[in-house]
């Protein structure tokens, strides 16, 4: 793990992603300060693992913002907008082929999802404001990771408006493993890897459930220290 920037604000993790070589960032921030150049709210690219921008676009709200890669070095924009700041080292393209949600977290993360092959199986609406997504992508032929996107207001503690739980499910066994702790989970070829609790971990898929799970890194003694890019 290579440390990078932090930054004084949000970072809105759902409208956010990281090229496929790992080798670039576009993210969308917010921190407040209308009146400066950011306009309070922007997007920006830069070279992972550091925030300083390569490519920035003031948005002045919190609607839209972010974007996707489509390969190594082409990105969308969530939304239009002038550049304060633009590179020739990655290229912008005007549309993605992926459907996402409204204007906000779920225009981004739902096409990201799609893009990295889940498949969306069923949409649900709650008896109060908000809904369920449910996503699934297969690991092996017995064993399939479930995503259960929520989208609500009046979250349970500890929840943004947008959260994830998931489940792992093997159907022909008839094993439903259920992790609503798990905030984050992907399939990295041939293991499972998950965030919870401000750590990061990884796992296979026995024939009756989860093995051989190990910590790969524990985030939660880490604190803002000032970083300069090398760029």
């Amino acid at each position: 793990f290579q440390v990078g920037q932090w930054l004084k604000g949000r970072i809105y993790e759902r409208r956010s992603d990281l090229s496929p070589d790992g080798r670039y960032f576009i993210y969308f921030a917010m921190n407040g300060q209308w009146s400066t150049k950011s306009m309070g709210s922007w997007t920006a690219v830069s070279r992972s693992p550091f925030l300083k921008a390569i490519a920035m676009f003031p948005n002045g709200d919190c609607w839209n913002g972010g974007g996707l890669w489509s390969d190594r070095n082409t990105y969308w924009l969530n939304g239009g907008g002038s550049a304060l700041l633009d590179t020739t080292e990655v290229h912008r393209v005007e549309s993605i082929p992926f459907g996402g949600v409204g204007s906000e977290c779920l225009s981004v993360y739902y096409p990201r999802l799609i893009r990295d092959g889940w498949k969306r199986t069923e949409s649900l609406e709650y008896s109060g404001a908000g809904s369920v997504d449910l996503f699934e992508k297969r690991y092996d032929r017995d064993w399939v990771l479930c995503k259960i996107a929520h989208a609500q207001t009046g979250s349970p503690e500890g929840k943004g408006c947008y959260w994830d739980e998931h489940r792992i499910v093997n159907k022909n066994l008839g094993i439903q493993l259920d992790y609503p702790d798990w905030e984050w989970a992907e399939i990295d070829r041939q293991r499972l890897v998950w965030a919870t609790g401000g750590k990061l971990h990884t796992g296979t898929m026995g024939s009756r459930g989860l093995v051989c799970e190990t910590e790969l890194h524990d985030f939660n003694p880490m604190k803002f220290r000032p970083i300069k890019a090398p760029y």
